[in-house]
């Protein structure tokens, strides 16, 4: 029995769907929003490769080691981007979460913070989770800072670790959350989600 189950996550800001082929054509949609395809350090699928990507990560789930999302605001009830569980270790348990990526006008708002919230806590209150990990390239600076803020302890760098798109090697700066930090985590995170939503709410009203 796959103990990663298909189930909706959900806040006030987001829902987290189980990705499914229905999610193709609005998840091209969303990368089209800024071409994210074309940044070096980014996993969004280029125009045409959305079904392929999808269905990557539905063998992903179905071998065990992954749990895909498609994330949908929840004020607008649009597709804007994807994230998962990967590298499930069903013994500890443990997983990291990454393959995240939102539509150019959702990045750097309250809408990462609202959703990595919802994925420590299912990860954690319901997987019972010891540690969460997050793997990022070592020149994505702004990924780096997105993770430290989360209130993630860097652990170290695993050098050439993998191939970028383009083939080039990576260096994977690794970090993680572990369960007894989890209650504090928490806290800070609602804090923060309180105080981005407020700002994005008066730029919009702007």
């Amino acid at each position: 029995m796959n103990p990663l189950t298909l189930t909706c996550l959900q806040d006030e800001y987001v829902v987290l769907e189980p990705l499914s082929l229905d999610h193709v054509a609005a998840l091209e949609a969303a990368a089209a929003d800024g071409e994210l395809w074309n940044l070096w350090f980014t996993s969004a699928p280029a125009p045409g490769h959305a079904r392929a990507y999808v269905e990557k990560a539905l063998q992903g789930h179905a071998d065990g080691l992954m749990l895909p999302f498609a994330v949908r605001e929840k004020s607008s009830g649009e597709i804007v981007g994807t994230t998962r569980y990967y590298d499930f270790v069903a013994k500890l348990p443990r997983l990291a979460i990454g393959y995240t990526w939102y539509a150019k006008r959702w990045q750097k708002s309250h809408l990462n913070t609202a959703c990595k919230r919802l994925l420590l806590k299912h990860a954690f209150e319901t997987l019972d989770c010891v540690a969460v990990e997050f793997h990022t390239d070592h020149r994505n600076l702004d990924s780096q800072r997105a993770i430290e803020r989360l209130g993630a302890h860097r652990d170290g760098l695993l050098r050439a670790h993998k191939r970028r798109p383009d083939g080039t090697l990576r260096d994977t700066v690794c970090y993680s959350i572990l369960a007894s930090e989890w209650p504090d985590v928490d806290r800070w995170l609602g804090l923060r989600l309180q105080r981005l939503s407020g700002a994005q709410a008066t730029t919009a009203g702007d």
